[in-house]
């Protein structure tokens, strides 16, 4: 032990005197008087623990070998309980992770232990956490490095992976197939829907065009019509008189000896008579 010490920025120093603990020292120099005073150095800095393989019973009573990394260090605020509170807090922290990982592993199925790792990393961490902060000692990180079934449940596990993997490839093609008579039937309704309101709108346009021509027609004869009305009314009463005696002589030079008079005979009378005396 030297008279003089130097203490880094990452280390604390625990110094007793005669026996009693004088407290933490730290950084820069710390004295120890030879015989009075005893020192004990704590580096501060994250220490990396590499727990041992060891064999875990699952819940389903599977038996998988485990090796796993633990991340720690010695608290500042509470360094002086790594030194008091436990004579060798890294074999501590091994021996406690793992009885703490077989405690979790017996609480899981084989499948949780390979599809939830990061749970168990995250659950190994807060129970060392809680164990060791009596330490001192504060965990920051569990990392599973390997898991490693016996050999007949890894092949087990493979043949499982591969009937998984056969169903995933069937599920997929028959969704493949399923989507493709969708988009097949898809298309067939838009076709027809679409032959539809061609045929719809042909119809219209047929009708619609039968229905001009037919006005077109009607205000043809009704304008014909109307023509017809002008010129009649312009016709005066004498010429349709004329037209009448004219009616008649062809009726007297037939052969036919009956004679169909008009119903008007006594007006048209009246007009030939009228008409000549005009000649008169």
């Amino acid at each position: 032990m030297a008279f003089i010490n130097f203490v880094r920025d990452y280390e604390r120093v625990a110094r007793f005197k005669l026996g009693r603990f004088e407290g933490m020292m730290g950084p820069g120099v710390v004295f120890a008087l030879p015989i009075i005073h005893q020192i004990q150095k704590l580096d501060t800095r994250v220490t990396v623990l590499d727990i041992p393989r060891q064999t875990n019973i699952t819940k389903d009573n599977a038996p998988i070998e485990i090796d796993f990394l633990v991340y720690l260090r010695v608290s500042l605020n509470d360094a002086q309980k790594a030194v008091l509170e436990v004579e060798d807090y890294t074999s501590a922290v091994v021996g406690l992770a793992t009885t703490t990982l077989r405690a979790v592993i017996g609480e899981m199925n084989l499948d949780d232990v390979f599809s939830q790792r990061d749970k168990i990393n995250e659950v190994l961490r807060a129970r060392l956490d809680a164990e060791t902060e009596r330490w001192g000692i504060k965990v920051t990180n569990v990392e599973i490095r390997e898991i490693d079934p016996p050999r007949d449940i890894q092949e087990a596990m493979n043949r499982q992976m591969t009937a998984e993997r056969v169903r995933r490839a069937v599920v997929l093609e028959a969704d493949g197939t399923k989507q493709a008579a969708i988009t097949v039937a898809e298309g067939e309704k838009q076709s027809a829907i679409l032959k539809a309101e061609g045929a719809r709108a042909a119809e219209i346009l047929s009708a619609e065009g039968d229905q001009q021509a037919a006005v077109l027609r009607a205000n043809g004869y009704a304008d014909a019509l109307k023509a017809i009305q002008t010129v009649a009314q312009s016709v005066g009463a004498n010429t349709m008189t004329l037209q009448y005696i004219d009616a008649l002589k062809d009726i007297g030079a037939g052969d036919s000896t009956k004679i169909v008079l008009p119903l008007e005979l006594t007006k048209m009378l009246g007009n030939i008579g009228a008409f000549a005396s005009q000649d008169d």
